[in-house]
């Protein structure tokens, strides 16, 4: 049995795919290596050093580290990776399993702001089967955060459905909501290309601290008082539900593998998918862990989130070349 359009084994990349932006708050150009790798090991982000060394960020929720505008992700020793979430996106959206992340700064590029051109790369370079079944984390029951006026939560689904709703003030969003099931298919046609989108009211504020040096009307909406200042307007008219959608794809993607189940939030972001993470691993009675083909339980009684078999605990490693 497969779920939501994936077959019944892992997959990663069939070739290295080299990609190179700007970092949207860095302002600097950035070259980034995808590399095919083994089955089981999950996302890992490796970042380039002055002695070209290799930092090993894990792509793992508890190594979540700054939900601020993006999501930052930082090792043991210090060592951070930003903006990891649309490129995060696209691999889980396109049923990507493993991958090693190669990057010669801190941060991801941003490309155009939204997942496409990662998601072009990806159907370039090909999906490559492995021979270790997949496994998914299966919600069993309710689990629910709230903060203030935002909330979220997950409940039981077979598939894996991401449910969000927005509601800002300015007339130019509004309340929008976007529910999809995510298949590679919909993820290509209905996530991919939705731009991520910032305020024109907040730029000064942004620069002043050393951040959206990058951003542009080439990588993000910009929202001005009255209007969309982008010339070519927007690509959906609810395209602000439609990429908070895609950023919740790309932060549950650390869970360490695909999620069955159905993922709920009012006015959340980075921060508020990081917590619904932390609150499901936390509820042991709320989660297990299923293979493909059988939808069995992967052990008979599910210890933590390391008995996926997916993320850490394990040792540094240099990238696998293709």
């Amino acid at each position: 049995m497969s779920f939501f359009g994936l077959g019944d084994y892992q997959t990663t990349i069939g070739r290295e795919i080299v990609l190179e932006g700007i970092g949207v708050h860095g302002g600097k150009q950035v070259s980034l290596v995808l590399h095919p790798a083994a089955a089981n090991s999950g996302y890992n982000f490796y970042l380039k050093t002055a002695s070209s060394s290799l930092n090993h960020v894990p792509g793992d929720f508890r190594f979540v580290n700054n939900v601020t505008l993006c999501t930052v992700l930082a090792s043991a020793n210090g060592a951070t990776v930003a903006t990891v979430e649309h490129l995060l996106a696209a691999l889980r959206g396109m049923g990507v399993d493993n991958v090693d992340i190669e990057v010669d700064s801190t941060e991801i590029p941003i490309m155009d702001g939204s997942s496409e051109p990662f998601v072009d790369a990806i159907d370039k370079a090909g999906v490559r089967q492995l021979p270790e079944v997949r496994k998914y984390i299966r919600v069993l029951r309710t689990v629910r955060v709230e903060e203030g006026d935002m909330v979220a939560e997950f409940t039981p689904y077979n598939g894996f459905k991401v449910d969000v709703e927005i509601d800002f003030e300015t007339p130019l969003i509004g309340r929008q909501r976007m529910a999809i099931d995510v298949t590679p298919n919909n993820f290509r046609r209905e996530l991919c290309r939705a731009r991520t989108f910032g305020f024109m009211r907040d730029v000064k504020k942004l620069w002043a601290c050393g951040r959206a040096l990058g951003a542009s009307l080439d990588n993000t909406v910009a929202v001005g008082e009255d209007r969309i200042m982008n010339p070519g307007g927007l690509r959906y008219k609810d395209e602000f539900a439609r990429h908070k959608a895609l950023d919740a794809v790309g932060d549950l993607s650390l869970a360490g593998a695909p999620i069955l189940g159905a993922f709920r939030s009012v006015r959340g972001g980075h921060k508020l998918n990081s917590m619904m993470l932390h609150a499901l691993f936390a509820a042991k009675s709320a989660w297990d862990v299923v293979e493909t083909a059988t939808a069995r339980p992967r052990h008979s009684k599910v210890v933590g989130h390391a008995d996926i078999g997916f993320g850490i605990p394990q040792p540094a490693f240099a990238p696998q070349k293709a």
